[in-house]
């Protein structure tokens, strides 16, 4: 259920969490996917077993909305299950294309939940059709259930290994069988997944603050290319692909993750402020009287910046957290009243006020520029804004929903033409050098990046097969420049 007064965001991926060998099973994912909820709000989903039968509820819209109810909870019995939460970034939003997804095989039952974004799927769905296979759904995530379906290696886990050498792209996977809980992480380790410890039992998740919420004690990361079982025995670890290098995607830390959680042992929270210092060091503003943070994803590095400059911090705009469910189909009318619905400026603060802005990120464009309008309203004097990530100038295809790379503001405009558009007395982003020191203390490797950072660069981590073969440029327009070049 994606609000229209966000489309001038990067959208998150999906959120995945998995439980083995615990009474409340079904409980205990609906209060993970709770906590998971900024990750995908358009579609949500919870598979359990119990003596080798499966129980599936899966719904468009949130989470509260679909289990909030004890009746829904209890009809999914059994100690173990998997849940997703979704936001779309392949498939249209159809109930058929919300996960887990669920199928019976010759070993019994498979339910599989993704986060990521294979990038050869369409290419071997194409395969797998000319052979007479039947699809479902347009997930990409269905091709995985036909890869295992299809495979003639003996145990589950081998089908599950060997399905997935066949595939290319970023995903976390929880899978979910009569006998035992599956978590899986692709070789470079692009979307995160971690394990945790409830009594008896286990559990996966896409974040650390998903294990808070139920009590879960936090173990560690699942590694990239790691496989583990959750069975009665404990915690069995693979490493069945061949290893390449790591390539968390560094935007988690400077938006998708919540700023409670932990990742690749590193607080995001504490990341997101020392974004906001290098900021402050690199694109520092004379004379600012406020340091006012576009909420909520801009608070902890606007915090940052206000430390690092010495200008005092306020919240100068205040967000209204319920337009999501206020205003679902909005007229046009409202639709014009724009920004003003989910943000509004506190009056009394910013009048008279030399203003510096803080904001994670610039796509389009159009929300940047109502808000210093508003800004501008309240009665500040300059309105200064500071992005405390790098020019957006390529499209995701790693999970991430993206606006196709011409529409990407940074894609065809300098930073000057990007202050003119927003109507800035000045603008900055943080450097990508500047963002590696904050998160890493490092400098980038131009030769080999210690991150995803492609939507900044257009280093693209995993080969794009589908755009090559099917899309004739679409999105990876730029990409087939740049090989040219």
């Amino acid at each position: 259920m994606a609000t229209p007064f966000d489309d001038d965001k990067l959208h998150d991926e999906c959120g995945i969490f998995g439980i083995y060998n615990h009474d409340d099973a079904s409980a205990h994912v609906a209060l993970g996917l709770h906590a998971l909820q900024h990750r995908g709000q358009e579609a949500c989903g919870i598979v359990t077993v119990d003596d080798n039968q499966f129980y599936i509820k899966r719904a468009l819209g949130l989470v509260d909305d679909t289990f909030g109810d004890k009746k829904t909870i209890e009809s999914l019995k059994g100690k173990s299950g998997i849940g997703h939460n979704r936001y779309a970034t392949t498939g249209e939003t159809h109930l058929r294309n919300v996960q887990p997804l669920h199928v019976d095989m010759d070993f019994g039952g498979f339910a599989v939940a993704h986060n990521g974004n294979l990038t050869n799927a369409m290419t071997i769905k194409k395969e797998l059709v000319s052979r007479g296979a039947i699809f479902q759904s347009t997930s990409d995530t269905e091709v995985i259930v036909h890869l295992v379906a299809l495979s003639q290696k003996k145990t589950v886990q081998d089908r599950i290994i060997d399905a997935m050498t066949q595939i290319k792209g970023a995903y976390s996977l929880v899978i979910l069988l009569k006998d035992s809980v599956i978590g899986l992480r692709d070789p470079n380790g692009i979307r995160p997944l971690v394990l945790g410890k409830l009594a008896k039992g286990h559990v996966l998740a896409s974040e650390s603050c998903a294990l808070d919420i139920i009590g879960a004690d936090y173990v560690r990361e699942i590694k990239p290319g790691e496989m583990v079982t959750l069975t009665k025995k404990g915690v069995i670890s693979q490493f069945p692909f061949a290893k390449k290098p790591s390539k968390f995607c560094i935007f988690e830390y400077i938006y998708f993750a919540r700023p409670d959680s932990f990742m690749e042992n590193r607080s995001v929270y504490e990341m997101r402020k020392r974004i906001g210092e290098e900021l402050a060091r690199e694109a520092p503003v004379t004379g600012a009287d406020l340091v006012v943070p576009v909420p909520d994803s801009g608070v902890p590095s606007a915090i940052g910046y206000a430390q690092e400059s010495g200008v005092p911090f306020e919240l100068g705009i205040i967000r209204n957290h319920y337009v999501g469910r206020t205003f679902i189909e909005p007229s046009d009318h409202i639709r014009h009243l724009g920004v003003k619905l989910k943000h509004n400026a506190n009056r009394a603060y910013l009048k008279g006020k030399k203003v510096v802005l803080i904001d994670d990120s610039i796509v389009r464009g159009t929300t940047s520029r109502k808000i210093v309008e508003m800004v501008r309203a309240a009665g500040a004097t300059e309105v200064h804004m500071r992005i405390s990530s790098p020019p957006t100038t390529h499209s995701c295809f790693y999970g991430i929903d993206t606006p196709r790379t011409e529409e990407l503001l940074a894609h065809s405009k300098t930073v000057g033409e990007i202050c003119k558009f927003i109507r800035a007395d000045s603008l900055a982003y943080i450097s990508i050098d500047g963002l590696y020191r904050a998160v890493d203390n490092v400098k980038r490797d131009a030769k080999n990046p210690q991150f995803c950072d492609a939507c900044f660069t257009g280093d693209y981590a995993v080969e794009l097969v589908d755009n090559i073969n099917h899309c004739g440029g679409d999105k990876v327009s730029v990409l087939s420049e740049r090989k040219k070049s």
